[in-house]
């Protein structure tokens, strides 16, 4: 059982999303330059990508869980230390040895590019569609859910196999997302679980030579 209702579920998001504006804007900006940075195989380009994902997953930690999750959900300020714990190792990431990238097309890009567009454009489609417009719904890269999809999409557009502990996080939010999702009824969300499983298959498939620690 969850400490809170679908309704008082939906309703925070509405709070949250009329509190932050227009951060929105910035987050899908800040989505964009790591989505671009990929298309660049210089050293730089991966200090700005893992860069902007730390930012979206710090600001995810503090401002949604510890600020207005934790009104509903006692537990929420552990998420918040685990989301800004995340942005820590994406930080360090980019500093120690950053992911490097290629315009080459195969399987793993094409599936990297299917997320990243789930995770920006049709999750909040679907959500519109099932009920929950803007700003009643989650709000790409300052809620969870459709972040975790995002990280996973532009995590394999990376040339080289990257370090596992870059997915600890997100998967295991997978699996607490996925399962919340499912009680709730939160459709967009169930595509978590699917995205973790082919996020470290693709990884696992990828040359290795790239470690982030």
């Amino acid at each position: 059982m969850l400490p809170f209702s679908q309704r008082e579920f939906f309703e925070l998001f509405e709070r949250y999303n009329e509190a932050i504006w227009p951060l929105q804007v910035f987050a899908y900006v800040l989505g964009a330059i790591s989505v671009l940075a990929t298309f660049s195989s210089h050293r730089l380009a991966g200090v700005i990508c893992l860069s902007s994902l730390a930012l979206l997953w710090g600001w995810t930690g503090v401002a949604y869980h510890w600020v207005f999750f934790s009104s509903i959900n006692p537990i929420a300020p552990v998420f918040a230390a685990v989301f800004v714990g995340q942005a820590l190792i994406l930080a360090f990431a980019a500093i120690r040895r950053p992911p490097q990238f290629s315009t080459r097309s195969n399987v793993m890009t094409l599936a990297g590019w299917g997320l990243i567009a789930y995770a920006a454009v049709l999750y909040p489609v679907l959500n519109a569609w099932l009920g929950h417009p803007y700003p009643g719904g989650p709000s790409f890269g300052v809620t969870p859910c459709p972040l975790v999809i995002f990280t996973f999409g532009v995590l394999m557009l990376s040339s080289w196999r990257v370090s596992w502990i870059l997915f600890i996080v997100p998967c295991a939010w997978s699996v607490i997302g996925g399962s919340a999702a499912f009680l709730l009824g939160v459709v967009p969300d169930l595509a978590m679980p699917t995205s973790a499983v082919l996020a470290l298959v693709m990884n696992a498939r990828k040359p290795g030579g790239e470690a982030n620690f």
